[in-house]
């Protein structure tokens, strides 16, 4: 079960109600763009980063567990993935990511299995 993949780690140093939109976004191998919108749901948490030019406007939606910490004075967030692992997730989908099932587990499942480089950077 990919459950897990949509809550903060107790580590991340977020805190529930930080309005984290416009954020800056930090892959373990440089910036990949800002916060549009985020949820801090119990058990479906997630960041949905606008990565303007770096891939061409597309909009990637990283789950909560891949926050490693996040820094309200620089108003940054690190995650643990690289841009290739982000690059390569499954699109994000903004109308489908609420209400379809099956495209939740599809990027749990990428995100909790470290994605096509199991966990090592690209």
């Amino acid at each position: 079960m990919t459950e897990h993949v949509w809550s903060y780690k107790s580590t991340s140093g977020y805190l529930a109600g930080l309005d984290l939109t416009g954020y800056k976004v930090e892959a373990t191998d440089g910036s990949i763009g800002k916060v549009d919108k985020h949820s801090d749901e119990v058990g479906d948490a997630y960041l949905v980063v606008d990565t303007g030019i770096w891939i061409f406007g597309k909009e990637v939606l990283l789950p909560a567990s891949t926050v490693v910490s996040v820094d309200p004075d620089e108003q940054r967030i690190y995650v643990d993935r690289t841009k290739g692992q982000i690059k390569d997730a499954p699109e994000f989908h903004r109308d489908k990511h609420l209400g379809d099932p099956a495209y939740r587990e599809e990027l749990g499942t990428y995100y909790s299995s470290g994605g096509p480089f199991g966990g090592r950077p690209a």
